[in-house]
């Protein structure tokens, strides 16, 4: 198994690869999905339910079934608050939208949508679920609801429906409960099991009324997630230092939730931002195709941001985020794009040193496949660091009661605290890490590129990867319960193998998957949540030949044990 570069890598997409959008809302309408097959059932992975209406995997009825466990989640577990939903720019997010609010209304569920249809970034929602909820606890809220029967008493949560970067022809239907996160495995297994049982029984038990009534029904209202989020983002970003270096920045949405907020924020706050492109395509015809030859809009990878990259000398710094606003990709003038882990790195470097009202005690979580960089940053900071297995809800958590100032995940998603050390958000945010870097370049004089150069003349210079390999569901079933016993080797790439990690040292949380760690590199192989592949990431702090070794044995050592 080996990642094979497509011919159309990085080049405009062309005709033959984009999505038939009416075929595509057709099937999600009309195909049923048949709950005996496995690939057609409600399944949630990393970041929620996600597939495509051609495979079965994402339509109507999985969209009906899953709402309705949600609503029947939300009783038992007396989650009575308003819900906030909310949904990116792929084709199948308006019809889910749909769906999901005739089940919504007909559960007499408080529904929060956005004003005049706007679409609405991940970290949007998170914000809501957690300003509604601090101030209902402190009995302050006001949030436009009818209430004839005296003050809601109950939190509020969310729905997001969005599949994150993937290619144009899938959906995805997120759930976040009362603490704005990600939904951690044990809710997401109940809703899952019985929006499967739903299925079963050809949605009998679903409630549901037509979206006209839906849309004015009592129970619906609308709320204005982009003035709420922009305005309260000065108690995150240091505008003021922004505006007074003159920082000239440029931003490219490419196509998604956030495409309407950036012009908005650049207005509120006197900042020189430019949107590269505004433009709103379901077909995503503008990018540039991805590694495997795909449309995907993923701000870490060169392919799809050509474009951005191509204007990287015309901005004092750039960015642009995924198609949910909660992924960030950073462009320098001295570097081009940056990978994640370098731009992780100079984020945590840089705010535990520039906000001082965070606690002393507050640490740095970072995902096991994260640069070890990391860990050498944070302990020169005199940080404690926690490390968790791949997904962002492990770090929700920490990031609610201030105990993680900040926490970061290998593929570009990152949150951290206001910049008094409350929260923020819990979920991932692409805005916030992007406009820290006009921050970072504002009050360092120096582009995030070149404040990580300085980082590896000082710490060591790590050279890092990530091969994505093809995988059966079998083998990634294997791959995921895959124990250090089972390794075959005791050396890799010419070195002792020092440790072998199936669970997180931060949480003792199994993996899915393992870590292979010797004296000057390591690697961790997993397999994905969301794509037929499983993933291996590798570092070496001894030079390119190093790190290709790594890779080409960590192949061979998951292919063996996964055969």
């Amino acid at each position: 198994m080996s990642q094979k570069i497509s011919a159309l890598a990085g080049k405009p997409a062309p005709k033959s690869i984009l999505v038939d959008v009416a075929k595509l809302l057709a099937a999600y309408a009309d195909l049923k999905p048949d709950p005996g097959v496995p690939a057609q059932r409600v399944a949630f992975g990393t970041s929620g339910h996600r597939g495509s209406s051609f495979d079965r995997s994402f339509n109507e009825w999985h969209i009906l079934a899953i709402t309705q466990a949600i609503c029947e989640y939300r009783k038992a577990k007396q989650i009575d608050g308003p819900l906030f939903l909310g949904i990116d720019t792929h084709a199948l997010s308006l019809p889910a939208f749909e769906s999901a609010l005739e089940v919504l209304a007909a559960n007499a569920v408080e529904t929060m949508i956005a004003s005049g249809g706007e679409f609405t970034p991940t970290p949007a929602i998170s914000h809501a679920i957690l300003v509604y909820n601090k101030l209902h606890n402190s009995g302050l809220h006001n949030c436009g609801l009818h209430n004839s029967g005296g003050r809601k008493t109950g939190l509020a949560d969310g729905i997001v429906i969005t599949p994150s970067h993937n290619p144009p022809g899938d959906g995805g239907f997120k759930y976040n409960p009362p603490n704005g996160g990600p939904a951690d495995s044990d809710i997401t297994g109940w809703i899952q099991n019985r929006a499967n049982a739903l299925l079963q029984t050809g949605l009998d038990g679903v409630k549901r009324i037509p979206f006209a009534r839906a849309q004015k029904a009592a129970t619906t209202h609308a709320h204005d997630f982009l003035n709420n989020y922009a305005g309260d983002l000065g108690n995150v970003i240091d505008f003021d230092a922004i505006r007074g270096a003159g920082i000239h920045m440029g931003v490219d949405p490419l196509g998604g939730a956030g495409v309407h907020y950036w012009a908005p924020i650049a207005e509120r706050y006197k900042i020189d931002l430019t949107v590269v492109s505004a433009e709103v395509d379901p077909q995503f015809a503008f990018m540039t195709a991805d590694w495997d030859g795909k449309i995907r809009m993923d701000p870490s990878s060169s392919y799809a941001m050509q474009r951005l990259i191509g204007l990287k000398d015309q901005y004092d710094v750039a960015f642009a985020c995924d198609t949910d606003h909660d992924r960030h990709g950073i462009v320098t003038r001295s570097i081009g794009l940056m990978q994640p882990n370098q731009y992780l790195s100079v984020l945590i470097d840089y705010l535990f040193q520039h906000r001082p009202q965070w606690s002393k005690d507050a640490a740095v979580g970072k995902t096991v496949v994260s640069t070890m960089m990391i860990d050498r940053v944070t302990k020169r900071l005199g940080r404690s660091l926690y490390e968790v297995p791949v997904g962002f809800k492990w770090f929700a958590t920490g990031l609610f009661d201030g105990s993680l100032g900040f926490g970061g995940e290998e593929s570009a998603g990152a949150s951290l605290l206001r910049r008094d050390g409350s929260v923020w958000t819990t979920d991932k945010d692409g805005l916030v890490p992007a406009l820290l870097s006009a921050e970072i370049s504002a009050r360092c004089g120096k582009d995030p590129g070149e404040m990580y150069a300085q980082l590896t003349r000082e710490l060591g210079e790590p050279i890092s990867d990530r091969v994505d390999a093809a995988a059966t569901p079998t083998q990634k079933a294997k791959l995921a319960k895959l124990s250090p016993a089972q390794l075959q080797s005791d050396r890799l790439a010419g070195e002792k193998i020092e440790q072998v990690l199936d669970r997180a040292p931060g949480n003792d949380a199994a993996i899915g998957g393992i870590k292979v760690i010797a004296a000057n590199g390591w690697f961790a192989a997993r397999p994905s949540g969301t794509e037929e592949i499983y993933k291996i990431y590798a570092e070496s702090f001894n030079g390119k030949k190093h790190l290709q070794d790594i890779l080409e044995e960590a192949q061979k050592i998951v292919d063996t044990a996964i055969a």
